[in-house]
C-alpha cells in the first residue's frame, strides 16, 4: 500500500514540478521582453521633447518679430497721414503765393478752415513745413526699412518653425517600440496571474506590469496632432511673411514713395496697407504655432513621465 502512495505522489511530483518550473521560465522571459520593448522609450520622448521646447522659443521670437514689425507698420502709416497733410499744406501754399496777385479772401479763409493756421504765418514759416515734411518721410523711409526687416526675421522663424515640427513627431519606429511595449505587458500580465496561481513571488514583475502599463492610458496621438497644427500655422505665417516681406520692401522703393500722382500715391498706400495686415496675420501665425509646441510639450511630458517611470523599474 505503502509502494503504491509513493508511487503516486512520484508521478504527480513528476507531472507537477515541471509546470512550476515551466510557470516560472515564462515569468522570467515575459520580463525580460519587458524590459526589451519597453526600455529606451524615454530617452526617444526626451529629444522629442528637447525640440518641442526649442521651437516654442523659435516661435515665440517669431512672434515678437511680427508683432514689432504691425507697430512698426502703424507708427509709419500715422507718420503718413501727417507727411501727407503737410504735402497738401505745401502744395495750396505754393499754389496761392505763386502768382503775383494776392490770393482772394475766400480761398484764404478756406484755406485757414482747413489747416487751423494763419494764412500769413504759414506764408512765412513755408520752409520750416517744407523741413518737417523732409524730416517726416526719412522717419517713414526708416520705420518702413524696419517693417521689412522685422518681417523677414518673422518669416525665417516661422520656416524654421515649420522645419522642427514637421519632424519633431512619433515617427513609426517609435511607435512601434510603444506598441511592442503594450504588447509585452499583456504577456507579463498572463505569465503574472499563472506565476501567482502557483504560489511564486510576483511583487517585482507585479510593481513593473502597473508602473509600465500606464503606456495604455496616455494618448500618444496628441504629440502628433500638436506638431501637425504647429506645422500648418509656421507654414502660413510664412507664406504671409514673406508676402508681407516683399509687399513691404515694394512700398518702401524710392520710385513707389516719389511717385506723388494720384494713382502713384494709392498704390503706395495700398502696399502699406497691406504690409500691414499681413504683418498682423504672421503674427496670429507665429503665436498660434507657439501655442501648438508649448500644447506638444505637455502631451510629450504625460507620455515621457510614464517612460520614465516604466524604465526606472525595468532598470
Amino acid at each position: 500500500m505503502k509502494k503504491h502512495v509513493f508511487l503516486v505522489c512520484f508521478i504527480l511530483g513528476a507531472i507537477i514540478m515541471p509546470m512550476f518550473a515551466h510557470a516560472e521560465m515564462e515569468l522570467d522571459n515575459s520580463l525580460r521582453a519587458t524590459y526589451s520593448a519597453c526600455i529606451g522609450i524615454d530617452e526617444a520622448l526626451f529629444d522629442l521633447k528637447k525640440m518641442a521646447g526649442i521651437n516654442t522659443a523659435v516661435t515665440a521670437v517669431g512672434t515678437g518679430l511680427g508683432a514689432g514689425a504691425t507697430v512698426v507698420g502703424v507708427v509709419k502709416s500715422s507718420k503718413d497721414a501727417e507727411a501727407e497733410q503737410y504735402e497738401k499744406l505745401l502744395e495750396e501754399l505754393r499754389e496761392m503765393t505763386k502768382d503775383a496777385k494776392p490770393s482772394s479772401k475766400a480761398e484764404i479763409e478756406a484755406f485757414e478752415k482747413e489747416f487751423n493756421l494763419s494764412y500769413d504765418a504759414a506764408v512765412k514759416d513755408l520752409q520750416k513745413y517744407d523741413d518737417e515734411l523732409s524730416k517726416l518721410n526719412k522717419q517713414s523711409k526708416k520705420l518702413g526699412n524696419w517693417r521689412t526687416g522685422l518681417l523677414a526675421g518673422n518669416t525665417v522663424t516661422n520656416v524654421a518653425g515649420a522645419v522642427i515640427a514637421g519632424t519633431n513627431r512619433v515617427d513609426a519606429d517609435l511607435q512601434s517600440q510603444i506598441d511592442n511595449c503594450k504588447n509585452s505587458l499583456k504577456n507579463l500580465q498572463s505569465a503574472i496571474m499563472q506565476a501567482k496561481l502557483n504560489g511564486e513571488d510576483i511583487n517585482e514583475a507585479q510593481t513593473i506590469y502597473n508602473t509600465c502599463n500606464e503606456f495604455n492610458y496616455v494618448d500618444i496621438s496628441k504629440i502628433n496632432k500638436r506638431a501637425k497644427g504647429a506645422t500648418i500655422s509656421s507654414i502660413v505665417g510664412a507664406t504671409t511673411g514673406l508676402t508681407g516681406t516683399v509687399t513691404s520692401a515694394m512700398a518702401n522703393t524710392d520710385a513707389t514713395r516719389n511717385d506723388n500722382t494720384e494713382k502713384g500715391k494709392k498704390k503706395e498706400k495700398n502696399l502699406n496697407t497691406a504690409s500691414n495686415v499681413l504683418a498682423g496675420a504672421s503674427t496670429v501665425a507665429s503665436a498660434t504655432a507657439t501655442v501648438f509646441n508649448a500644447t506638444q510639450i505637455k502631451a510629450i511630458k504625460d507620455v515621457a513621465n510614464v517612460a520614465s517611470k516604466c524604465s526606472e523599474v525595468l532598470r
